[in-house]
């Protein structure tokens, strides 16, 4: 078994328990981890992989902490759950309300076993409600959201986001910064509480600044005709001579002026910047000019210009622009190119120290680090209430 690293940052000392799901749990998980504190997920027994090749990895968001196989739904391994529940500072829990309640380890049972845990639930409807039962994912969150309908061209249906919206930026970051709030009030309180993060809610309030500019009639139009959805042609991107695309960001007329400068458009033949009237007739013209030259020739024209101008990079080389490669924004660890830990702190070092987890990989070092003794793992094994991962060998970083 491999031992895991030294941990740094903000949260050590800090023990989360992450009852395994997808998307938005992991993510949380992820950023308590990088952020220091000790994360362990709780996996299915049934989602131990007897050998290679694995099915559950490798998962980027599930860096950073221990996997535990554990069945849930036997008395030995909740008894199990709730034994670390006393000895945790959060829990993360990933279902459709009810279901951790039946299963024996809703907030009610786990906060009588360790008042001070912080019990946070991530659901996509939230606790109660019409949909609250009902099943979901990111595209139907935007969807009730309002987020949805907001996204994409006039002429065809909306676009989904991938799932950046809903699960990672609403609910797996939303729920981070909760848990790290009532981490903080129980310092003052010696409390803990529960923590009900639905990622329409969450998707809802990421829309507030346009949300008010809409109801302002400030980017009320239909969708892909506004300021910042595609309509505007000075906030768009446009294709290259060699089917690579650059970005523009010139909202202000500083910067569109410097545009302009770049593309070598006298602002004399143009209509006023912000008359929507002829946006679509300047984003064509701005188009055919674009297309005259390659991405390259495009950043040397504006490599001395403030026009809020970038070329578009691809997935795969973003660790190679000169900003990312700068700041060591990417790293490679065990054969894996990923993001760095983010945001940065000037005293408490956060880092993506550990490769993923995969289910069961660390079941007994990591219970008997939690005080189970070796004849009560011999006794959970033999019930089937836990199990261990074979070894996992790795590409080092």
């Amino acid at each position: 078994m491999r031992p895991m690293s030294r941990k740094s940052g903000p949260l050590v000392g800090t023990r989360v328990i992450e009852v395994g799901g997808m998307g938005p749990g992991p993510f949380c998980g992820m950023m308590l981890a990088d952020y220091g504190a000790e994360v362990v997920r709780i996996d299915r027994p049934t989602e131990v992989a007897p050998s290679w090749p694995r099915p559950d990895g490798p998962d980027i968001s599930k860096r950073g902490r221990r996997s535990v196989a554990l069945d849930l739904k036997r008395e030995q391994g909740r008894a199990v759950l709730l034994h670390m529940v006393e000895r945790a500072d959060v829990l993360i829990e990933p279902y459709r309300p009810g279901v951790a309640e039946r299963l024996g380890f809703g907030p009610d049972v786990c906060l009588a076993r360790n008042p001070r845990l912080i019990y946070g639930r991530m659901s996509g409807y939230g606790q109660d409600g019409p949909l609250a039962r009902k099943a979901g994912h990111d595209i139907n969150y935007l969807a009730v959201a309002g987020v949805l309908g907001a996204l994409g061209p006039n002429d065809r249906p909306p676009t989904p986001p991938l799932n950046l919206i809903a699960d990672f930026g609403g609910g797996g970051m939303l729920m981070t910064v909760a848990v790290l709030a009532a981490l903080l009030e129980r310092a003052r309180s010696g409390e803990g509480q529960v923590i009900d993060c639905s990622m329409v809610e969450a998707s809802a309030l990421l829309l507030s600044h346009l949300s008010g500019a809409m109801q302002a009639g400030d980017e009320g139009g239909p969708r892909g005709t506004n300021q910042l959805d595609g309509g505007a042609p000075y906030y768009a991107v446009y294709e290259t001579r060699d089917a690579e695309h650059i970005a523009f960001g010139a909202i202000e007329p500083a910067f569109y002026a410097e545009m302009l400068a770049g593309l070598g458009v006298d602002p004399q033949d143009l209509p006023p910047q912000y008359d929507r009237s002829h946006w679509r007739e300047t984003t064509d013209r701005f188009a055919a000019i674009v297309r005259t030259r390659t991405q390259s020739e495009w950043e040397k024209v504006f490599a001395e210009r403030d026009a809020c101008f970038t070329s578009v990079v691809k997935p795969g080389a973003v660790r190679e622009h000169p900003q990312n490669a700068a700041r060591g924004s990417f790293v490679e660890q065990f054969g894996l190119v990923q993001a760095q830990a983010a945001p940065r702190f000037s005293r408490s070092a956060v880092r993506a120290s550990e490769a993923p987890c995969h289910a069961g990989e660390h079941t007994l070092e990591t219970l008997h680090d939690w005080g189970l003794r070796e004849d009560e793992l011999d006794g959970l094994a033999a019930a089937g209430a836990i199990r261990q991962a074979e070894p996992v060998e790795r590409k080092r970083a």
